[in-house]
């Protein structure tokens, strides 16, 4: 990798952590009470998602560990964000669902972050934000190879 290049890396990947770490700041400060960004997460994907997802299946999509899922999962559990039933056809494994509770503490925490993240996409402008978009998808999905 000639010296060119690799500051270029450095530089890309520097910008991204520095985004990150803003992003997270950010959004945590004005999420509702109680609530981590990385219980946002589930519960929003189990919004959009409909229906049951297993710990396993959340665990892959947010590439954090079967430990660390069930953690969360058991914080959410217990605030009644969501459903936790035994799987009929594995008794190993168990299936999770949102409750209404939960799509209302989404709902809430969403309401939360919009002024933050409209702001963003506000500044930036639209066509901006659009263009970056298929960028950082594409640099997510080299990424998780």
């Amino acid at each position: 990798m000639s010296t060119e290049t690799e500051s270029l890396t450095i530089s890309l990947f520097g910008e991204i952590l520095a985004a990150d770490q803003i992003v997270r700041n950010s959004l945590s400060r004005v999420l509702p009470k109680g609530m981590e960004l990385s219980h946002f997460s589930v519960l929003n994907h189990l919004s959009w998602h409909e229906g049951e997802r297993s710990p396993a299946q959340l665990a892959k999509t947010f590439n954090v560990t079967r430990g660390a899922m069930t953690n969360t999962l058991a914080k959410l559990e217990w605030a009644g964000y969501i459903h936790v039933r035994p799987d009929w056809d594995d008794a190993r494994r168990k299936m999770v669902a949102l409750s209404p509770a939960g799509r209302k503490a989404r709902d809430l925490a969403l309401s939360a972050m919009g002024p933050v993240v409209n702001k963003v996409v506000e500044n930036l402008g639209e066509q901006s934000v659009r263009e970056a978009l298929p960028i950082l998808r594409e640099l997510r999905n080299q990424l998780s190879k």
